[in-house]
């Protein structure tokens, strides 16, 4: 009477053992957020995560560790194993901060192994209603003749946004004062108040507020026009060439294996290629990427240099 029951057992016992070891004890795959929950940074982390854990046979769980302007997470992303169970959602200030800190305790490119651009983001100029300018143009115009009376409020130092600003200025050849802050809610909250005349935001951050009356858009950063803010000009149309975009990428630890770097890298793309991750970013004029990892480690080695005659010029020091 006991023979069917044992047998039941012994064939759930071989079935147990039979299956691979990697899927009764893989441990999830962790994407690390240099950046506090609810800005662009977590939200792509969040919005490609179920995807690749989808496509990858694994858990994907986001973590927010921000602080030092990403550079905690990125150090325990550089020091982890290189086996793909922990990876690093980065953003521009990833090849900033390689200039921007004196000493880091990882090297933005020679400790990591880049697996997708996830997006790129152009901003916005925007203004507070009372100032007397309508667009770039006039605002230029209208700063050359009060050189050091007007100023920007700055979210973060050495952040896009800041050296959007300078480029700007350097470019423009005006001296506009830079006012920083802790974050971007309270330095668009001072300009949203009035206290603070100018800044340079990101899309999703200004366009409820433009929307509503409390900002006004003076340019974008992109090469064209943004269909979100059609009668703002693009700064370039003044000032030939001006482009700022920032962008958010995909990496892992250095030394990770072609086959799964490839595998991850695959993984990440397909997510981005989804509709609901397209959805949310032309809401914010920003555009999905999903390039190669042999094309995102070419884009990332070269941004160094090309962020860091501008972090020089603005002698922009960490908070």
């Amino acid at each position: 009477m006991q023979r069917r029951p044992l047998l039941r057992n012994a064939l759930a016992l071989a079935a147990a053992v039979a299956l691979p070891a990697r899927a009764q004890n893989t441990p999830p795959v962790r994407i690390l957020v240099g950046a506090p929950p609810g800005g662009t940074t977590d939200m792509l982390a969040r919005e490609i995560a179920p995807e690749m854990g989808r496509l990858l046979g694994r858990n994907v769980l986001v973590e927010n560790r921000s602080g030092a302007g990403g550079n905690l997470a990125a150090d325990t992303v550089a020091k982890a194993a290189p086996d793909g169970n922990t990876l690093l959602l980065s953003f521009t200030s990833h090849t900033i901060n390689a200039t921007l800190y004196p000493k880091l305790p990882f090297d933005p490119v020679a400790d990591f192994t880049p697996l997708t651009m996830v997006a790129t983001s152009p901003s916005v100029l925007v203004a507070h209603p009372s100032l007397p300018v309508k667009d770039v143009r006039e605002l230029i115009a209208y700063a050359r003749t009060r050189p050091g009376q007007l100023s920007f409020a700055i979210g973060g130092i050495g952040s896009s946004l800041h050296l959007a600003g300078e480029a700007f200025k350097l470019q423009a050849k005006l001296f506009i004062v830079n006012i920083p802050y802790r974050g971007t809610a309270p330095a668009i909250g001072d300009v949203v108040a009035g206290n603070v005349p100018l800044m340079f935001a990101a899309v999703g951050n200004a366009r409820s507020l433009v929307a509503s009356g409390k900002l006004k858009v003076l340019g974008v950063t992109s090469p064209k026009r943004l269909p979100q803010f059609p009668d703002a000009p693009a700064i370039a149309e003044v000032l030939p060439g001006y482009e700022s975009s920032a962008w958010f990428g995909l990496f892992g630890p250095a030394r990770m294996p072609a086959e799964l770097t490839q595998r991850i890298s695959d993984a990440a793309r397909a997510a981005i290629r989804g509709d609901g991750l397209k959805k949310r970013l032309e809401a914010d004029a920003a555009t999905p990427v999903g390039n190669a990892p042999v094309e995102f480690a070419a884009f990332v080695k070269a941004d160094v240099p090309r962020w860091a005659a501008l972090v020089r010029y603005s002698g922009a020091t960490p908070d």
